[in-house]
C-alpha cells in the first residue's frame, strides 16, 4: 500500500507487517496494578514527563501525544508544573525534521473532535496539532523523561542502545501497548512480550489505517490517564 497524502517518504526502521492489534480480541482486563507498572517519578517535586516515540514523528507518537494530552486535561490533571504530567513526542529518525503532523493523521483528530471547541482541552490539543513538528529524540530529552513509550519493539532496541550509552534507566523505556488493555499479557519490558506489541505504521496504508490507529491510541490512553493521574497524585502527597 502506498501513501495518498504527504510527501515521500524513505525505508523507515519497522513496516506494517505486524498483526493489526485493533483486531486482537480482549484478552485481559486493564491489571489492578496500572500504577505500579509505570516507572517512579525521576522527581516527585517535579512534572511527570512522558514521551512518545515512533518512527518519524509525523502520524503514531504526534496522535498519541494529541490522544493523550486529551485525556489528562479531561481527568483535570495538571500539564505543566510539580504535581503535573507532560507529553511531548518524538523520533528515533530526523527523515521528518520540522514537518508537521501527517495530514492524513490531522485529519483523523479533527474528524473525531480533537482540537474542536472552546473547552480547555480543544484549545490545548488544537495547538499540539497545529504547532507540531517532527524531531528526532535528543539525548536531553531521553535524560529528562520518566515514561518513554515506543511504538515497536525496533523503536524500542534504537531507544535502548542510547539509553545504555547515556546512562539513562532502560526500564524507563516502555512498549506503548504495555498499557492497552487488549494485550496480551506478558513480562513488561521483556523482548518476547515487546515483539508482540508493534502498532504498524499507518504512514504505509489509507485512511483506515489512521483510524486503526487511533482506536489503538485512544484506547491505551483512556488506560493510562487514569493510572498517571494517581501516580502523581500518590508522588504529590508525599
Amino acid at each position: 500500500m502506498t501513501a495518498q497524502l504527504g510527501s515521500a517518504k524513505p525505508n523507515a526502521i519497522d513496516t506494517s507487517a505486524a498483526p493489526n492489534p485493533t483486531d486482537v480480541p480482549v484478552a485481559v482486563a486493564w491489571p489492578a496494578d496500572a500504577v505500579r507498572r509505570l516507572p517512579v517519578p525521576r522527581d516527585p517535586a517535579a512534572a511527570y514527563q512522558v514521551v512518545m516515540v515512533c518512527t518519524g514523528n509525523i502520524c503514531r507518537s504526534a496522535m498519541a501525544e494529541v490522544v493523550l494530552l486529551d485525556r489528562l486535561l479531561a481527568a483535570d490533571v495538571p500539564t505543566g508544573g510539580p504535581g503535573s504530567v507532560v507529553v511531548t513526542s518524538a523520533g528515533v529518525s530526523d527523515e521528518e525534521s520540522g514537518n508537521p503532523m501527517d495530514p492524513r493523521a490531522r485529519r483523523i483528530l479533527t474528524e473525531s473532535g480533537y482540537g474542536v471547541g472552546a473547552d480547555p482541552a480543544a484549545r490545548a490539543t488544537a495547538a499540539a496539532i497545529a504547532e507540531h513538528a517532527a524531531h528526532r529524540i535528543a539525548d536531553a530529552e531521553l535524560r529528562r523523561a520518566d515514561l518513554i513509550l515506543a511504538m515497536t519493539s525496533a523503536h524500542r532496541r534504537v531507544l535502548r542502545r542510547r539509553s545504555e550509552r547515556l546512562g539513562v534507566d532502560p526500564a524507563r523505556i516502555r512498549m506503548f501497548r504495555e498499557y492497552d488493555p487488549t494485550a496480551a499479557a506478558g513480562t513488561p519490558g521483556a523482548p518476547e512480550h515487546a515483539a508482540n506489541l508493534d502498532v504498524p505504521d499507518p504512514w504505509y496504508g489509507t485512511m483506515a489505517d489512521f483510524v486503526d490507529t487511533l482506536a489503538v491510541v485512544e484506547r491505551v490512553s483512556d488506560a493510562l490517564a487514569p493510572a498517571l493521574a494517581e501516580l502523581v497524585g500518590a508522588a504529590g502527597a508525599r
